[in-house]
């Protein structure tokens, strides 16, 4: 599969399975509805696994552009493949949203809160406070940029008589943990630093899904709260960038 291709689809199922299990739990009449948050952050773990199995032999599954960025600025990833990858993640998160919208579409007139039916998008903070919810943006994303880079192994990027290093495998990504532990990754993020801002961790993961939500005719809603929407993008950049440059100090 083509890498581009592959990053697009990857994105596209961690937002289908991730904002689709927002909207079971948060929206009414649904299965699971009121489920709570343990079922949120385990079915966006599962998202992550699932999406990451579906496309690691092809791109080593980034479906997070402060992960390709991370990896770029950690030498682990070559500069010249980074926009095409942003742009696929960016495409396919948009496209997972609005599967996930045509999907739960019965049930967001059955909603009356406009706030439950942006979550179904992208994400808010619990407290409104954009220096900590930048700062808690910032961290989870440093965890999870930072154990990809411990796990990747120097053999993978190895060839040759000796084990002499090459040019950087464009297969490494979240991959490099394996798909079942970086879903249990991010579960552990979302039940110990999700709290305050929702977790983005990926500012595709909630900068496509706002887009949706600011262009698609859902019923009753609110505006796409663009004023917040540079913590859950920024924040996971510069989390991802020190998570790099941390790596980088290692001796």
């Amino acid at each position: 599969m083509q890498p581009y291709v592959a990053e697009f689809i990857g994105t596209l199922i961690l937002i289908l399975l991730g904002n689709g299990v927002v909207a079971n739990v948060n929206l009414p009449g649904t299965k699971g509805n009121d489920a709570g948050w343990l079922v949120i952050t385990f079915g966006w773990g599962m998202a992550v696994f699932v999406a990451v199995w579906c496309i690691g032999d092809f791109t080593g599954g980034h479906i997070n552009p402060a992960v390709t960025l991370g990896l770029a600025a950690a030498g682990e990833f070559p500069w010249s493949d980074v926009t095409g990858f942003i742009v696929a993640q960016m495409s396919g998160a948009i496209c997972g949203a609005v599967l996930v919208y045509l999907f739960y579409r019965q049930h967001y007139p059955a909603c009356d809160d406009a706030d439950v039916k942006l979550a179904t998008f992208s994400t808010m903070p619990a407290i409104r406070s954009p220096a900590s919810n930048f700062f808690s943006e910032v961290v989870g994303t440093f965890v999870l940029v930072f154990a990809v880079l411990l796990a990747v192994e120097p053999a993978l990027l190895a060839s040759g008589e000796g084990g002499a290093l090459t040019e950087p495998s464009t297969k490494i990504g979240l991959g490099a943990l394996g798909a079942l532990p970086v879903g249990l990754l991010v579960f552990s993020i979302g039940l110990s630093l999700g709290g305050t801002t929702g977790y983005a961790i990926n500012p595709a993961r909630d900068l496509g899904p706002r887009i949706a939500h600011a262009l698609l005719p859902v019923p009753g809603k609110r505006d796409s709260d663009w004023g917040y929407s540079w913590v859950p993008v920024l924040g996971p950049v510069v989390g991802g960038l020190l998570a790099a440059a941390a790596y980088r100090a290692l001796p």
